[in-house]
């Protein structure tokens, strides 16, 4: 083991305010110095490949991963989604980047793809998500006006460049929270098995997943600190970014009773534990807010009428993973085995995660379990493989075994190869998750 491999001195880990102070200079030195070159490496030679699989070849069409998919995956299936067909950085949206610009350009009641309710209220479906990430992509639109782009063209750029930066903020937090225990390379070799990851290509597209990300992970980051109040704020972003984001009061409460909870005198622990446990209301007030806003019973109906998804739908759940499962071994249609491998594959590697880092890392494996419990039991088994990239403990428990380097160069390859499929058939507004 090398120096840099070397974890920590135990004395200068997060537990102490001096020792986050020591820490905070040599972690903005490593940043800048290895993870800013990798994430910016990624984003060229990823938008790049994009580029270059659409000048060699063409996907047979339509698209059989799963029952629905082939009325959206035809040759003209998107000449009727202006949000979708402009040119400019198209390999960077599909399916629901179309609401994202939407509501970015023109709000909730854009009807870019109306339903009618039981009252006979048409909806658009743009209820279906959340406000942060557009509301972040309409901020960024104004100064890339500049560019005198087309406005879905501008949106578009804005999107991406969110969920790029979103991208590279979870890289710092994912270094932050491992060097501790695996070293600066370690924590380097963590953050980009991110990137690697095979649906990590998701974090540079018009999805809400890098934003997210940035957040969630950097809310674990802060909280490990000590830096509630910062802790908070991301975590309440996070909520309003995606719906498990509220989850992170599950770690953030464990963190200031692991942190305060200390020495033999009873009440003044108990008193700096509820004091500092305030902030785990500014996460839950953020929930509640949106609960009370006019976007929450519209969100509630389209996501049950045509999403088909709820919250923790155990038994339909469980009906629906067993007939996935049963398509997958069947084998008569390659395509959905495909599909359906990988999801299996994403699922079980993120529970395998969660569990092995219970008692290493718990706060981040306990808040990897939640957030993906939600999405396994919505009652629809699909986007699993996306979904994952919210469990941080994912990418920790891979980057401890990478200190193999058998397996860190055999993961490496397979996943990136893994991404290069998932990559080429998202450019071309195929099916990937």
């Amino acid at each position: 083991m090398t120096q840099q491999d070397a974890p920590l001195d135990p004395r200068e880990r997060h537990g102490s305010r001096a020792a986050r102070g020591r820490i905070a200079p040599a972690f903005h030195s490593a940043a800048i110095r290895k993870i800013l070159p990798a994430w910016l490496a990624w984003v060229i030679i990823l938008f790049g490949f994009q580029d270059l699989v659409q000048a060699r070849f063409q996907p047979q069409r339509p698209d059989h991963a799963l029952s629905w998919t082939a009325s959206l995956t035809g040759t003209t299936s998107q000449f009727d989604k202006p949000y979708l067909i402009e040119p400019f950085m198209n390999e960077h949206v599909s399916f629901d980047s179309i609401f994202y610009i939407s509501i970015a350009l023109a709000g909730y009641d854009d009807p870019v793809a109306p339903i009618v309710s039981e009252h006979g209220r048409t909806l658009s479906m743009n209820y279906a998500f959340f406000p942060f990430y557009p509301f972040v992509m309409r901020l960024a639109i104004f100064p890339l006006r500049a560019l005198q782009l087309n406005l879905v063209a501008t949106a578009t750029l804005a999107g991406v460049l969110v969920s790029i930066l979103g991208a590279l903020g979870a890289l710092l937090a994912l270094y932050d929270l491992t060097r501790d225990e695996l070293g600066e390379s370690g924590g380097v070799r963590t953050a980009v098995y991110l990137l690697l990851f095979p649906t990590g290509f998701f974090l540079a597209t018009v999805f809400t997943e890098g934003l997210f990300v940035g957040l969630a992970f950097g809310a674990l980051a802060l909280s490990r600190r000590g830096r509630f109040g910062w802790a908070a704020l991301l975590a309440a972003l996070a909520t309003w970014t995606r719906a498990v984001g509220v989850l992170l009061v599950v770690p953030l409460a464990w963190e200031i009773v692991r942190q305060n909870w200390s020495g033999a005198a009873v009440r003044p622990a108990l008193r700096r534990c509820l004091r500092r446990g305030l902030w785990v209301l500014v996460p839950l007030a953020a929930l509640g807010l949106w609960s009370a806003s006019p976007l929450a019973a519209p969100f509630r109906w389209v996501e049950a009428n045509y999403f088909g998804q709820g919250v923790l739908q155990v038994g339909r759940s469980v009906a629906a993973w067993a007939r996935a499962y049963h398509t997958m071994v069947a084998g008569g249609n390659p395509q959905m085995t495909a599909y359906y491998a990988i999801e299996f594959g994403a699922v079980l590697l993120a529970l395998a995660a969660g569990i092995a880092l219970l008692r290493k890392y718990p706060a981040v494996a306990l808040f990897s379990l939640l957030a993906l419990l939600i999405p396994l039991t919505s009652g629809a088994p699909q986007s699993l493989n996306r979904y994952v990239l919210a469990s941080p403990a994912v990418f920790i428990f891979l980057g401890r075994l990478g200190r193999n380097e058998t397996f860190d160069r055999v993961w490496s390859l397979a996943s990136t190869l893994l991404m290069g499929l998932l990559v080429t058939l998202f450019t071309f507004d195929m099916w990937v998750a």
